[in-house]
């Protein structure tokens, strides 16, 4: 394990200098008295030296290790590709990464319209990655330095590691190894492969030996043999071609990527290529306590690259530079989402100490006005939430920890997360640490998780309530629909009622007017046109206005993206419903707004023969309810007078 460099804060801010970044340029790796660098990280996302951005704690870790690392962030790929050769060859290996986004989500609304801004990118600006990123870079490196290993990683490597459909071409792609040319691919959070693999560097081990870390994945060339681990029992998937002629078996190939990727003792997956064979390793065992905590107490500067500072401010670093992730994985499981595929299912936490070391490093900074924008992590409720006995996790294979049900062996005390939250209120340069993750609504209400404390829950959602929202308070039930739903392994709606009845009591307890602000989605397998005209009735009949909505993006590694291309469930094999066109795709979404005035003939037109759905969603309001939103908005407006 590499050793944390902890930094010391007094009262007072250091500024730091340009040498307390990783160099980006030759000048600044010549300032540093280095000739060469052993390793020479390339990534889609501009440099911000921040634990939130993959580059920057990847840069870290192997720095840690006592090697030369640059970053090339950002690099021209269409003019002579001086930007791939300024720090020359390094010694050992490219490190590629498309960056914190699969590069095509990056650039592409679900309705594939290209995008007109690029969060990573100083100043919001598009065109500074390529599609496929990742496949790109790596191939223009091999082109140009064909004799130096590369290291593919990040989250487009990582949900595209085995035989995966791409929504933006309509196709299904084979592993990325094969179109990237990489000589090796880590998959998921790249901290404990990445060190397994510079360590045996270190000793002298060959590039070319290095076939059976855990968490990789490597490509087999025609008449090599698979390498020998004994403690591994493998398991094969259909090939890639069989998947091409098959959309039946390619669904039931998912099944089995799922379940080995979330398992404690995983098997190894096989898979061919015509004549080559993907190999992917079973992943490291979650990240402890100290593990974690290590990767976030390395000496991030918090900061973008100083050379950015005439482009503009970088809107992803504007939403998190006064954010605080106190954990990592997601144990939900929900079948549209990428989180446990990418950072496992078991939640990974970090120590009071550490995450109190994040915020006094942040209270210093000269910009930070006392305001913590964010105490969350994929899931702001989860921290500390494990396995009462860890032998029956070791032999789990569930998905979901929390669907169909809450497991019994989860423990879901929320008093982990209390408990931290009044230490970060109690900081003496804090004013305001507030919630903006969505949190789990389902951990907290007592008819779905039986098991739980209901003092606890209560507890805390009059501390988060009263303490730690700003005004708006994010949750996602996702839909009404008990199909949908079920397909989404979500629990039924009901429960979001629940949720909202305790919401609603406490928040007028607490003399708040804080808005419940939930999300949904239309176009996911298994909604119906239907479908959404009810999820817009019953929302409307709850005093919804909704706004955060989105359609259905399938995006690789998901149970509902398999359901999109294949039209099978995965898991039970059976045909699965799914608005595929792009007019289906419309209508759905458009059923969110069912007050805008130019929805109205069409929803008269598409619901002709249910006269109930239109009379909920176009009558018009009574005059009591009128006199109560006046009401309530003019006392709204008073009380804002007398806070100015």
């Amino acid at each position: 394990m590499f050793k944390p460099i902890y930094c010391s804060f007094a009262a007072m801010y250091i500024v730091p200098k340009i040498e307390d970044w990783l160099p980006i340029t030759r000048k600044e790796m010549l300032q540093r008295g280095w000739e060469e660098l052993d390793v020479v990280l390339v990534s889609g996302d501009a440099y911000i030296d921040h634990p939130a951005f993959g580059a920057a704690v990847i840069g870290r870790i192997i720095e840690a290790e006592g090697f030369r690392v640059g970053i090339i962030p950002q690099p021209n790929w269409q003019d002579d590709l001086r930007d791939f050769k300024k720090f020359g060859k390094p010694r050992l290996f490219f490190a590629v990464t498309a960056g914190n986004m699969d590069s095509m989500v990056n650039h592409y609304t679900a309705n594939k319209r290209l995008r007109s801004n690029d969060a990573y990118t100083p100043g919001g600006e598009k065109g500074f990655r390529p599609d496929y990123t990742s496949i790109v870079y790596s191939n223009i490196l091999k082109n140009i330095y064909p004799d130096v290993p590369i290291v593919l990683g990040g989250v487009e490597a990582s949900l595209r590691r085995v035989t995966h459909y791409d929504y933006w071409t309509d196709k299904l792609k084979p592993s990325i190894l094969k179109d990237s040319k990489a000589d090796i691919l880590v998959y998921g959070m790249g901290e404990q492969p990445l060190l397994a693999i510079l360590k045996l560097l270190k000793k002298g081990v060959p590039f070319e030996s290095l076939n059976t870390v855990p968490q990789t994945g490597i490509l087999l060339q025609k008449g090599k043999e698979i390498p020998q681990n004994k403690s591994w029992r493998n398991i094969e998937l259909y090939s890639h071609q069989e998947c091409l002629s098959d959309k039946l078996k390619y669904a039931k190939n998912f099944r089995h990527i799922e379940q080995e990727s979330n398992r404690v003792t995983a098997k190894r997956i096989i898979q061919k290529i015509d004549d080559e064979t993907v190999i992917i390793n079973p992943p490291f065992a979650t990240m402890t306590e100290s593990e974690i905590d290590a990767s976030f107490d390395l000496p991030y500067t918090r900061l973008p690259h100083p050379k950015y500072k005439k482009r503009g401010t970088i809107p992803a670093f504007e939403m998190i530079k006064f954010s605080v992730n106190m954990h990592r994985g997601c144990f939900g499981g929900c079948s549209f989402c990428t989180i446990s595929a990418h950072q496992g299912k078991f939640i990974a936490s970090r120590s009071e100490a550490s995450i109190m070391r994040e915020v006094d490093q942040m209270s210093l900074m000269p910009d930070f006005k006392g305001n913590i924008s964010d105490l969350g992590g994929p899931s702001a409720n989860m921290y500390k939430m494990k396995g009462k006995y860890q032998e029956l996790c070791d032999q789990c294979k569930r998905p979901s920890c929390i669907y169909p049900s809450v497991c019994n062996n989860l423990e879901t005390s929320h008093q982990p997360l209390l408990n931290i939250y009044k230490k970060v209120d109690a900081h003496p340069r804090i004013k305001n640490a507030y919630v903006s993750s969505g949190i789990r609504y389902d951990l907290l209400v007592k008819d779905y998780n039986i098991e739980g404390d209901e003092k606890i829950m209560n507890e805390y959602m009059r501390q988060l309530l009263d303490r730690h929202v700003s005004g708006r308070l994010k949750v996602a039930p996702e839909h009404t629909s008990e199909d949908t739903l079920k397909m989404m392994r979500k629990p039924s709606f009901k429960y979001f009622h629940s949720f909202k009845q305790q919401f609603d009591k406490i928040n007028q307890k607490l003399e708040k007017k804080i808005q419940l602000i939930p999300y949904f989605i239309s176009s996911h397998p298994e909604s119906k046109l239907e479908d959404m005209a009810n999820l817009a009735a019953e929302t409307k009949d709850m005093g919804f206005h909704l706004e955060q909505v989105q359609d259905f993006t399938p995006t690789p590694m998901t149970v509902a993206t398999v359901a999109y291309y294949s039209g099978y469930h995965p898991y039970t094999l059976e045909k699965v419903y799914t608005a595929r066109n792009k007019q289906e795709k419309l209508d759905q979404h458009r059923f969110f707004f069912w007050y805008k005035g130019e929805n109205m003939a069409w929803i008269k037109r598409v619901l002709k023969d249910r006269p109930d759905l239109i009379k909920k969603l176009l009558a018009k309001k009574n005059k009591q309810q009128d006199n109560s939103k006046t009401k309530n908005t003019r006392k709204s407006i008073k009380s804002k007078r007398r806070r100015s």
